[in-house]
């Protein structure tokens, strides 16, 4: 009997090694990342109506949750101004103070000014026409039209609030806008001179089609110092005002054409005063900020910056309150392109599975579940992605996963027009 004991010891521990062996194996072969990535994409209708699917249950709550929401996009397509709308009309209920935008403060008080008027889109025309490259993107059709809608959404104190520097054909509005504010006799005259310049500049830049021709990027630095000296004696506070937006923002066109200097930055701590300024003069303001996908990044972005995101992702922490970061990309479709002075834009065709490089949006598409109805999009919630750790991440992966809380692939992008200029003429 002993050794029958003893026998069946020795059975039991063997199996009991076994047991510890194969647990052992299951702890070293943890869920793969492919794993995870499934778990956390969502399907979502973006419809003119509304949103639907798991993937807007998840977007409502984190928009809801939130005080700022910022939309990291690719400029010049129909549906990113359509999922604007959409986001808007959430945030409205709770309120929504304004939307940042990516143009410069007096081009979004042109955009302001029409947003609620039903010709709307006639006046961004005849201003575009008035200054062409006049306004950064809400010369768009699309983004003109998604303003009036959030708008009618959040109600009459909705306002726009511009934070970048002025567009590259600025100069001509802003130095009527100086004129107007009746500077003093000194300033005039200098003023005066420079918008007779601008006028000529303007008119060789559209028979070019090169911004390199406009007075921002052409005009003499003597005469912009002797105007300076001229406008910090008698121009008043709205002109000396006017006056600093078109010298910084031929600063930052100058650094970049030049490659010299930091330009991206120099942007980027622009539009971070010019945000803190309106929040100072409006204290709990809730926001949505729709800019280009690199300015919104709540980490150091590609371009190794701390951009416009993380100013927002760090201020909302010191406030205790919630920044949803929300990265739009697109599968395939076509992209609306900058073709030159009072041109259309050019319109470029893209698909994604043509990049040889290592591209989230293809993890995405291949995750996508048979049964997809064609045209819904993915959302993937990167915050999932983010508690369950990075460590077996692809590196595409873990950037977007710190620089972005909620990841969105539409199927398709279709390239937007711009108001204002001339269709091109049939050969």
């Amino acid at each position: 009997m002993r050794r029958v004991h003893r026998g069946l010891s020795a059975i039991l521990l063997a199996s009991l090694c076994a047991f510890a062996t194969g647990s052992v194996a299951q702890e070293a072969s943890p869920p793969t990342f492919a794993s995870h990535l499934a778990q956390a994409i969502s399907p979502l209708e973006v419809n003119p109506d509304g949103l639907s699917g798991a993937g807007a249950l998840i977007l409502s709550q984190a928009v809801a949750a939130s005080r700022y929401v910022l939309i990291g996009e690719s400029h010049h397509t129909r549906e990113i101004p359509a999922f604007t709308t959409q986001v808007c009309r959430l945030m409205a209920p709770a309120g929504l103070t304004a939307m940042a935008i990516e143009t410069g403060p007096e081009a979004a008080r042109v955009v302001d000014a029409a947003m609620r008027s039903q010709d709307r889109e006639a006046r961004i025309a005849d201003f575009v026409r008035g200054h062409p490259d006049g306004v950064a993107f809400f010369n768009a059709r699309d983004e003109v039209r998604t303003a009036g809608d959030c708008a009618v959404a959040a109600g009459p104190k909705f306002q726009l609030w511009g934070l970048d520097q002025e567009f590259l054909g600025s100069s001509g509005h802003l130095l009527q806008e100086m004129l107007a504010a009746k500077p003093g006799p000194g300033a005039r005259a200098a003023l005066t001179g420079l918008a007779e310049q601008d006028r000529k500049m303007t008119a060789a830049a559209l028979a070019s089609g090169s911004p390199f021709d406009f007075f921002l990027l052409s005009a003499k630095q003597d005469d912009l110092d002797q105007a300076a000296a001229a406008v910090a004696r008698d121009g008043g506070a709205r002109v000396r005002y006017l006056f600093g937006l078109l010298t910084e923002t031929r600063a930052i066109y100058q650094a970049s054409k030049a490659r010299q200097g930091d330009p991206n930055g120099r942007r980027a701590r622009l539009m971070k005063r010019t945000l803190a300024a309106h929040l100072a003069d409006k204290p709990g303001a809730r926001v949505l900020l729709k800019f280009g996908a690199y300015h919104v990044y709540k980490s150091i972005n590609p371009l190794d910056q701390r951009d416009l995101g993380a100013y927002v992702a760090e201020r909302a922490d010191g406030e205790g309150v919630t920044a949803l970061h929300i990265m739009v990309a697109g599968a395939k479709g076509s992209e609306g392109g900058y073709a030159g002075v009072g041109r259309p834009l050019s319109v470029k065709a893209f698909d994604m599975k043509d990049d040889k490089d290592p591209d989230w949006r293809k993890d995405v598409a291949l995750a996508r579940a048979a049964d997809a109805a064609p045209g819904s999009w993915m959302l993937v919630d990167l915050r999932a992605l983010r508690a369950k750790g990075l460590k077996s991440a692809p590196p595409e992966w873990r950037e977007l996963a710190l620089g972005y809380d909620i990841a969105i692939l539409a199927p398709t992008f279709t390239a937007t027009s711009v108001l204002g200029v001339d269709p091109p003429r049939a050969p």
